[in-house]
């Protein structure tokens, strides 16, 4: 099979992403709209740049790990158009799982709650991106290497996907027509997944198509302004912290909490705000609340 050669797609956006950062910043200016951040953005870019130099590095192990798996597939899926199109959906419903499993389990979500750590919602806000996780969230991907699809098919798929995200992260954009916000994710949409009002927490998963989140339950339409952030936000600009810190209060919670080795092991596995003395709050049960609260006031 001949492979096709592709150009990094991440590092040809780069441009695209500065002057569009640029641009909003002009336009959040001239219209007057909440006084915009350059601290929390600055560090949002600095971020954004780790990453792409770490991924010089990751996207090695990663095509590496991917071609062994490769090996073994069950079939061998064409570089043709339609082998395009399939993985165009079969790379966004693993991306939907990934997602999820990311907000759900804290070994996971040590990694991505780098992108949910700023109190801004903007483009700036979308190029937040983890230092860690490319070292090892690919392995939700390697299902799509063992049936059949080449590994760079599959990484080109990853960009593409990341590089759509990119735009999403927007308040100019209110709502868009019915029909597209009826199939993809949206400003809209990607507002409500990065907002910590509690009817809002851990939905809206999607990467490119919201018909996931439809279909898996997951999806909730915007409605009350979005409150952005964490649920406990971290109140730092420095890159490092924000990198770093989740992993570092999971591995005290796992050596300090005195309680059996199972229960050790779960503050790697259960969502981010579990502890082992049931002490602790988790997003379901601040939805939970919500939920009660709003059938007592109907």
């Amino acid at each position: 099979m001949q492979i096709p050669e592709f150009p990094n797609l991440i590092h040809y956006a780069i441009p695209f992403f500065v002057i569009t950062v640029i641009l909003e910043i002009v336009l959040t200016v001239k219209v007057k709209m909440t006084e915009y951040e350059f601290k929390d953005a600055g560090t949002s870019i600095i971020m954004g740049l780790g990453n792409v130099t770490i991924g010089l590095f990751t996207k090695g192990i990663v095509l590496g790990v991917f071609l062994f798996f490769y090996e073994y597939r069950f079939l061998t899926i064409p570089f043709t158009w339609w082998a395009w199109v399939l993985v165009l959906f079969a790379e966004d419903l693993t991306y939907y799982w990934a997602h999820r499993i990311g907000h759900l389990s804290r070994f996971f979500w040590a990694s991505h709650v780098v992108h949910h750590s700023s109190q801004k919602y903007n483009l700036s806000t979308a190029l937040r991106q983890t230092w860690t996780g490319g070292f090892y969230t690919f392995i939700f991907w390697i299902p799509l290497i063992l049936i059949g699809f080449h590994p760079i098919m599959v990484l080109v798929q990853m960009s593409i996907s990341l590089i759509y995200q990119y735009w999403i992260h927007t308040e100019f954009i209110s709502k868009l027509p019915k029909w597209i916000e009826a199939i993809f994710n949206t400003p809209s949409h990607h507002r409500v997944h990065h907002a910590t009002n509690p009817q809002y927490l851990d939905r809206n998963f999607a990467g490119v198509f919201i018909i996931w989140d439809k279909l898996f339950d997951s999806f909730e339409p915007e409605i009350e302004k979005p409150s952005y952030g964490l649920v406990k936000n971290i109140e730092t600009y420095n890159p490092l912290k924000i990198a770093f810190l989740e992993w570092y209060f999971m591995f005290k919670d796992f050596f300090t909490s005195k309680t059996s080795m199972i229960k050790k092991i779960k503050y790697f596995i259960k969502p981010p705000g579990w502890k082992h003395d049931d002490s602790g709050i988790v997003s379901k049960d601040l939805r939970a609340k919500w939920e009660k609260n709003k059938k007592v006031n109907i």
